[in-house]
């Protein structure tokens, strides 16, 4: 009942602005098919709103072990064989398994058999803590990049490389707002827009009115609140950190259209102009597709899309509670503090004259 309170009290608290923003050109999104998971259910019939959109409510998970970038094992491959796909699912659900061994999928056979457990002994155990019932793979992409056809993220431009090392230079651990956003609970890089697959606590809830959509990450530090109204983008002048979300539907796809960012805001390293549409499509009782293009002329050479399949999960969704200022900052910065002290001692003084 308290959560359904809070889900209320998000939606009323939603408002509108001014300045519609240009919608950026997409690259042609891929064809549905079964090897993408984006293909519609064989005679299933989406249910609907009582104001007659496609219900996309309900729980989800993005879990896969499919990187968003594709690996140089796949090169050139834009799906793994069925073979391939069944042989790795196979290794990816044996017992022990580690859920955050990154980087897995682009490994050889025998260093995948090597990193697949965890083998460090001093961290908690992530096969007990983090172990879910979700399967490794939501479809038999190589990568959730599908645009470019390389399944890369497009070069950057001069000032965007120019931009990372500024910002790079600026994160050290003189003050909390030293710090990087994601460490200070501000917000997550996977909480998007666009939205990425978190390293764990993968679920996610949908609710509907008729004039908002509103999304709750398990692993968040705020609910998106997105409005359906036909309402116009806030002010340029006004920046958020997940920018201002405005949808729209244009037939069983919802489309969200996002501007309105902050520059540290920095997706994928991304500038203040950041521009994301992303489309939900439900294909069957148990997914959704998940399709997003980002675009920003100050970061990329050109803008590049993702496709990530949604599935139904079980309930219910439990408060992680990143919030800024939790006890874990000051245990970050007094640790630095007592680190620079340990240098001190170390550093052999001068004899006095």
């Amino acid at each position: 009942m308290k959560r359904m309170l809070f889900v209320i009290g998000v939606i009323a608290a939603a408002v509108c602005a001014s300045a519609q923003a240009p919608v950026p050109s997409e690259p042609a999104r891929p064809a549905p098919s079964e090897r993408s998971g984006s293909a519609r259910a064989e005679g299933w019939t989406a249910p609907r709103t009582p104001d007659g959109h496609p219900d996309l409510q309900g729980i989800w998970t993005t879990h896969t072990f499919t990187p968003l970038v594709r690996p140089a094992r796949y090169a050139n491959q834009e799906f793994l064989t069925e073979q391939e796909a069944v042989e790795l699912s196979a290794l990816l659900t044996e017992d022990d398994v580690d859920p955050l061994a990154a980087g897995i999928f682009g490994l050889s056979d025998e260093e995948r058999r090597k990193r697949v457990v965890q083998n460090d002994p001093t961290h908690y155990d992530n096969a007990l803590w983090l172990t879910t019932d979700f399967a490794p793979l939501s479809s038999r992409r190589t990568s959730l990049i599908y645009d470019p056809p390389d399944g890369k993220i497009p070069p950057l431009v001069p000032q965007a490389t120019e931009r990372a090392a500024a910002r790079r230079a600026a994160i050290n651990f003189d003050s909390h707002e030293n710090r990087p956003l994601q460490e200070r609970c501000i917000i997550w890089t996977h909480e998007g827009p666009p939205m990425l697959p978190p390293p764990y606590n993968d679920v996610l809830q949908i609710l509907q009115t008729p004039e908002h959509v509103l999304i709750v990450r398990e692993l968040e530090t705020a609910p998106r609140v997105i409005p359906t109204d036909g309402g116009p983008h806030i002010a340029e002048s006004m920046r958020r950190w997940a920018g201002d979300s405005r949808g729209r539907w244009e037939g069983d796809t919802l489309v969200v259209d996002t501007t309105n960012f902050t520059h540290r805001t920095a997706f994928q390293g991304a500038s203040a102009n950041l521009h994301v549409v992303e489309r939900f499509t439900r294909v069957s009782a148990d997914r959704i597709v998940y399709q997003f293009t980002v675009d920003d002329p100050d970061t990329w050479t050109r803008p590049w899309s993702a496709e990530i399949p949604m599935i139904a999960a079980k309930g219910p969704l439990f408060e992680y509670a990143c919030h800024e200022g939790n006890y874990g900052m000051p245990d970050i910065l007094r640790g630095a503090r007592f680190t620079e002290k340990e240098a001190e001692k170390a550093t052999p003084r001068e004899p006095r004259k």
